[in-house]
């Protein structure tokens, strides 16, 4: 099978669950316009502040992938055990922070000034959903672990059923019936903390029973820490994690600022954030797969067919972010009546996908770029990147653009545009920025092996 073939099956696969998560969210962000514009406005900023904790500690699990399927390559599956069970002390304590931050969210919200008029409804979301961390972290290392074993089928077919479960769940919850009160926003959250749990119960009795992981010999005593190899998951997985986390919450964080301009701009927001987080998955599924199948082929010794791969890659990042582009212009002045029946809304939302659509061929080419890096094992470049032009320029230049220029906050009054200007323009630059420094790793590294050659 062509290396083609085979990231696109693995993409794929790994594609059809995270659409599947992001229907989650898409099914959240539907019922809570439909229940109505202050539901869907605080969902907004609750789930702005989740999702910014989740993916910094994600993060840091995820990172592991090269690791291990760098081991896959190498055929040490009894070590890819070994370290998963080490893993889960990282898991355990990254449910610890992550809980603290979300069951005691004021000091952000204050921070970032959320009306009083929302406080009550984003903080019960939170508390709700911070009981549902642990879970959601296991599964996370779960699905790693099957994405670098290059078998991610039973990871999509679990968040494919899940979804499911989690449609009926979010309308009963929100709407009430059946002896049970409307909850609002909050009702998203229980569903998310029923569900998040059974797929972690579901992958606990598949770890247990299917044949792909009695290699791995996972199944033993667990070791006491291990705290060289946990330095080492640390070491890596901490860049990794946090610039994951300036990635997404350059997007989520302006949920928090947009709020203070009210209903209209926080709803039409939300709704625009979420149609990119989805348009995201495709270039995150590419990213998983290909650098997977890049340390695949490092953990052989083979670092030319794994360059090969990598560049493979980085064309298909431009090709389907072109995709998705064009996808978003065609459909911009019609999908967002599939979320709110609120004409205003639905007006601005389109002219937000404007924006969403102009970034798709960067956002695709940096994602899959960073992916790469951390099989080269560069990570604290790319941080700082994002913390330079992300943050610095797409949040600090949007909330300059939006609140504090004179002529430019006067013309977009109560408006997102100016975030998704900065964000768009930043993208773009942190692309060129990855494309080069990915340039350059390789060709260091192709110079190390003709030096040894010669």
């Amino acid at each position: 099978m062509s290396e083609l073939a085979i990231i696109a099956r693995h993409a794929g696969t790994v594609l059809a669950g995270q659409l599947a998560v992001m229907a989650f969210g898409v099914t959240d962000t539907i019922v809570a316009g439909q229940f109505s514009a202050d539901a869907l406005a605080a969902l907004s900023v609750a789930s702005a502040v989740f999702i910014s904790v989740f993916v910094a500690l994600m993060g840091v699990l995820q990172a592991l992938l090269p690791i291990w399927a760098e081991q896959h390559g190498r055929g040490e599956l009894a070590a890819i055990g070994a370290s998963f069970r080490q893993a889960l002390y990282l898991a355990a304590a990254a449910s610890v922070l992550g809980m603290a931050l979300l069951l005691f969210p004021d000091p952000l919200l204050d921070w970032t000034d959320v009306p009083d008029s929302m406080r009550d409804s984003v903080r019960h979301y939170l508390i709700i959903v911070g009981w549902a961390l642990p879970s959601a972290l296991f599964f996370r290392l779960y699905t790693t672990l099957n994405q670098a074993l290059g078998h991610p089928q039973l990871v999509t077919w679990i968040q494919v059923g899940a979804l499911v479960l989690k449609v009926p769940l979010s309308i009963w919850f929100t709407f009430g019936g059946w002896g049970l009160e409307p909850q609002g926003a909050a009702g998203c959250a229980w569903a998310t903390l029923l569900v998040d749990y059974a797929i972690a119960a579901i992958a606990l009795v598949l770890m247990r029973t299917q044949r792909l992981y009695l290699p791995l010999q996972l199944w033993q005593r667990m070791e006491a820490p291990d705290w060289p190899r946990l330095r080492a998951f640390l070491q890596m997985g901490i860049p990794a994690g946090l610039a994951i986390a300036v990635e997404v919450t350059s997007f989520t964080l302006v949920a928090l600022f947009v709020a203070r301009q009210g209903t209209l701009a926080a709803a039409s927001h939300q709704i625009a954030a979420n149609l990119g987080a989805l348009c995201y998955m495709l270039p995150l599924s590419l990213g998983i797969a290909v650098s997977a199948r890049a340390s695949w082929w490092r953990g052989q010794g083979q670092e030319l067919r794994a360059q090969t791969v990598a560049w493979l890659g980085v064309r298909l990042a431009l090709i389907s972010g072109a995709g998705l582009c064009v996808a978003l212009l065609l459909g911009r002045a019609w999908v967002p009546h599939i979320y709110t029946s609120d004409a205003q809304v639905a007006t601005l939302t389109s002219a937000l996908l404007l924006w969403v659509a102009l970034y798709q061929c960067a956002d695709s080419v940096q994602c899959v770029c960073i992916f790469l890096l951390r099989s080269w094992r560069v990570t604290l470049a790319p941080l700082l990147v994002y913390c330079a032009l992300l943050w610095g320029g797409g949040l600090g230049i949007g909330y300059w653009l939006a609140y504090k220029n004179i002529a430019s906050s006067a013309y977009w009054a109560n408006n997102p545009t100016p975030f998704w200007l900065a964000i768009t323009v930043s993208l773009a630059v942190v692309a060129i920025i990855f494309i080069y420094l990915l340039r350059r790793v390789l060709a260091t590294q192709q110079h190390d092996l003709s030096q040894r050659g010669t």
